[in-house]
């Protein structure tokens, strides 16, 4: 009999513990629908009759018979949703994935979401491409966060670099661009030993990017393009980026030439360095760098002769942009070696 009446306790135990999860991801849900002022018809989806893992957008885990289903993924991208969002959304246990991108959320992003001590692991977090201002709150407890894509908005003050990094040091895309963060690209940055892709172009950003940021040789992607920033690119860091695809820095402030270096980077695909101080001539190594689809380099001072590089090695050139430079002589034969070329503006 006590063995018998143990199990009964039990099992009016774990009763009791899935019908609170049930109630509390069903009502964190219903809160954050409710502080929308244009829900993009949400509300015919979200009844209270319906079980919640079957609403649009929501996503559960699998229920057992001592576990209840918790969401795992909101996904509401481009809904046409107004109005601000929830904190209770940050009271959802085991939330994974949250995309609210392309709506018209505006206000602040509710610290709750990214600091609650109730959300174990969130994967991706994408809020890009709505009207959130204010300064980006701090992560907190969040852990393990792998994407972060925070685009398109009106966030102010510095890069949040330095909580991320603490509490998320797997975090491998971060972007940040289209917003209105302001002073130097933090050194903290250099500390995700698993970034492949930062970006944070069209900010106001200035000084210059920390040398650390190069001994990242797990990056891809380096993208900063349209801010304030200044400095040279220094050969002996650019070498280390050996897994480099993509090199975006247009639309600053830099000077001196491109580093010989620059042919180390053979997965290099689009070198963009247009609208900045930069002069000198062309490295013949730029031809090493065979996997290139875009060269855009328009817009500074660089001169000399273009022959200096063999077009011909690039097979997969599409774009070519030399446009308001110092180049001399005749552009080179080799270029119309360039059977994939689509684009090209070479005045020289």
């Amino acid at each position: 009999m006590p063995i018998l009446y143990l199990l009964f306790v039990l099992m009016l135990s774990s009763a009791s513990s899935i019908s609170y999860c049930t109630e509390h991801d069903r009502n964190s849900l219903l809160r954050f629908l409710g502080g929308l002022s244009q829900d993009g018809g949400l509300a015919a989806s979200w009844r209270d009759g319906k079980d919640y893992c079957s609403w649009e957008g929501i996503t559960c885990s699998s229920s057992t018979a001592s576990k209840a289903a918790t969401v795992t993924d909101v996904l509401l991208a481009s809904k046409k949703l107004k109005g601000s969002i929830s904190p209770t959304l940050g009271s959802l246990p085991g939330l994974l994935r949250l995309n609210l991108s392309h709506n018209s959320l505006s206000g602040s992003l509710p610290s709750e979401i990214m600091s609650s001590g109730s959300i174990v692991v969130l994967d991706v977090l994408n809020i890009s491409s709505n009207k959130f201002a204010a300064e980006f709150p701090s992560l907190g407890a969040v852990a393990n966060l792998v994407a972060l894509n925070g685009s398109n908005n009106s966030f102010t003050g510095m890069l949040p670099v330095a909580p991320l990094c603490r509490a998320s040091p797997s975090l491998a895309l971060l972007d940040l661009s289209h917003n209105r963060f302001t002073g130097e690209v933090s050194l903290a940055l250099a500390s995700y030993s698993m970034l492949k892709v930062p970006k944070a172009g069209r900010n106001n950003l200035s000084g210059i990017l920390p040398f650390e940021l190069f001994d990242m040789t797990s990056l891809e992607h380096l993208s900063f393009p349209n801010n304030g920033l200044e400095g040279e690119l220094d050969g002996s860091h650019m070498a280390k980026l050996s897994n480099l695809v993509t090199l975006d820095l247009g639309g600053n402030c830099f000077h001196g030439k491109i580093p010989e270096s620059i042919g180390q980077l053979n997965k290099l695909e689009k070198l963009s360095l247009y609208s900045n101080k930069m002069s000198g001539n062309l490295s013949p190594s730029l031809s090493n760098c065979t996997l290139l689809t875009t060269i855009d380099l328009k817009i500074n001072s660089f001169s000399g002769d273009l022959g200096n590089v063999d077009f011909s090695a690039l097979h997969n050139l599409k774009t070519l942009d030399l446009l308001a430079n110092n180049f001399s002589g005749i552009i080179p034969e080799s270029i119309y070696s360039c059977s994939n070329l689509t684009a090209l503006r070479c005045v020289v």
